[in-house]
């Protein structure tokens, strides 16, 4: 009698205050957890992010990220933009000092905690409930996929304080709701609920609060059912689908198909 299958071994690790990070098998799932604090956001949390996709191995098939408590997160933490800031951060006026060359590349440093999501060959999901302001919107458009919950709050703040959005989050959002759109979003600052957000493309579901853990669960269940190579090799021929001619895309589809195909003739062939 074949015994049944074990149950893969959960490892946890914490990078940073503010960021669990969960391993079972092929499943990784990052919370941020300052439920108190609404999970504001801070540059040294987005340093730890970029390490932990710098570090994701091509064995990982999904990442979830997650909020903890009531809100996926506020945004970026506001004492930033205050003299004295965070301790143990360089506030935003500090950082305003040093020079423009200075700042953009601190800043550069900062999309690297988002745009990283893009490069790692996991499906990544964001697991989204309450505030998803700023900094917290942006979190969840480096994300692949969405999953909302009922009483979800989008909302691009940053022009309604002076700024831009400056994390990565521009070109996801105009991909999903197209220029006027995301015009609109921004210029407004509003806020986008869950039944508007699945209708633009801003999520794929939207479930009831209680429901949305299991939902997201089961969303990674299903796709890390999928043979993993061709999920490694189905995430960059789509994404790249967006802005590649015609032809280029049908090139890049079938060197991707060419690779999968010699592979499971090897395979075939020991």
């Amino acid at each position: 009698m074949t015994p049944p299958p074990e149950t893969p071994r959960s490892e946890t690790t914490r990078p940073h205050p503010m960021l669990h990070v969960e391993r079972e098998g092929r499943l990784v799932v990052l919370t941020l957890e300052d439920p108190s604090h609404l999970n504001a956001q801070t540059p040294s949390l987005w340093s730890a992010l970029a390490q932990v996709g710098r570090g994701l191995g091509p064995d990982v098939g999904v990442v979830i990220v997650r909020g903890a408590g009531s809100s996926f997160s506020a945004g970026l933490d506001r004492r930033m933009f205050t003299p004295d800031g965070v301790p143990g951060e360089t506030s935003l006026p500090a950082l305003a000092r040093s020079g423009a060359a200075s700042l953009e590349e601190s800043i550069s440093g900062f999309q690297e905690g988002f745009t990283v999501w893009g490069s790692v060959p996991a499906v990544t999901i964001a697991a989204v409930q309450g505030h998803a302001i700023g900094a917290g919107f942006q979190l969840a458009l480096a994300c692949d996929l969405r999953v909302a919950a009922d009483d979800v709050a989008f909302s691009m703040k940053e022009t309604s304080l002076g700024l831009v959005p400056d994390l990565g989050g521009t070109a996801p959002l105009v991909r999903q709701v197209g220029y006027a759109r995301a015009l609109e979003i921004c210029a407004t600052g509003r806020l986008v609920h869950a039944d508007e957000a699945v209708r633009l493309g801003l999520a794929q579901l939207a479930v009831p609060r209680d429901d949305l853990d299991a939902t997201t669960r089961d969303l990674a269940d299903a796709i890390l059912e999928a043979p993993q190579a061709a999920l490694r090799e189905l995430k960059p021929l789509l994404r790249n689908a967006v802005d590649a001619p015609g032809a280029d895309q049908c090139a890049a589809e079938r060197a991707a198909q060419s690779r999968l195909l010699t592979a499971m003739a090897a395979e075939q062939g020991k």
